[in-house]
C-alpha cells in the first residue's frame, strides 16, 4: 500500500501523471474519498438508526433545516432524486413531526418545507459529528486548509452545477429560521 502520509503532490505533478496515463495517486485519492465518506457518515448513521431513518432522511432534514421555506421542487433539484423517492421520505418525516409542509404564499399549490423544533434538533444532532470531523481535518490541514478543501470539493461537483451550489450555500437567508413549534 502506498504511504498516504507522503509529501503532498503538486497540481502540476498530478497533471503530468494524468497526462502520462500514470495516475496511481488519483486512484489513491479515490480510495481516500471512499474511506472519508464512510467515516464522515458513520456518526450520523448511528443516530439515524435510532429513529429507523436512513441517509435520505438525513439529506432532507439537512437541507430543509438549512433553508427554511425550501420548495419541494427545489429540494428535488438539490438532491437529484425522483419525486417518488422524496415522497416516501418526506411522508415519514412529516408524519413523525420533523418537517412541516405549508402552502406557498403566492402560489397555494406550491409546497414549502420547514423543520419543526423536533426536526431542527435532530438535524443539528446529525450535523454535530460531521462538524467535529471537518473541524479536526481543517485544523490538521493548517493555514488555508478550509479554503483548499472548499475548492477541491467544489471542483468535484459537475461544472454546470457549481454556480448553483455556490449560490445555495452562500444564500443570505440560510440558517435556522422559520422553525415551527411541535
Amino acid at each position: 500500500m502506498t504511504d498516504i502520509t507522503s509529501a503532498p503532490i503538486s497540481d502540476a505533478d498530478l497533471r503530468r501523471e494524468t497526462a502520462a496515463g500514470l495516475a496511481p495517486r488519483i486512484v489513491e485519492l479515490i480510495e481516500l474519498l471512499f474511506f472519508a465518506y464512510r467515516d464522515f457518515t458513520a456518526g450520523p448513521d448511528k443516530i439515524l438508526a435510532e429513529f429507523g431513518f436512513g441517509r435520505a432522511h438525513h439529506r432532507v432534514l439537512h437541507f430543509v433545516n438549512r433553508y427554511p421555506g425550501l420548495r419541494v421542487a427545489d429540494l428535488l433539484d438539490i438532491l437529484k432524486i425522483t419525486k417518488q423517492s422524496l415522497a416516501r421520505v418526506l411522508k415519514q418525516l412529516v408524519e413523525q413531526g420533523y418537517i412541516e409542509q405549508r402552502a406557498g404564499t403566492s402560489d397555494r399549490r406550491e409546497r414549502l418545507l420547514f423543520t419543526t423544533d423536533k426536526g431542527a434538533q435532530l438535524a443539528e444532532r446529525l450535523m454535530e459529528p460531521q462538524k467535529q470531523r471537518i473541524g479536526k481535518a481543517i485544523e490538521l490541514a493548517g493555514q488555508g486548509g478550509a479554503d483548499t478543501m472548499a475548492r477541491l470539493m467544489l471542483a468535484l461537483i459537475d461544472r454546470g452545477e457549481q454556480a448553483a451550489v455556490e449560490a445555495l450555500i452562500h444564500r443570505e437567508d440560510s440558517g435556522a429560521k422559520g422553525k415551527t413549534e411541535t
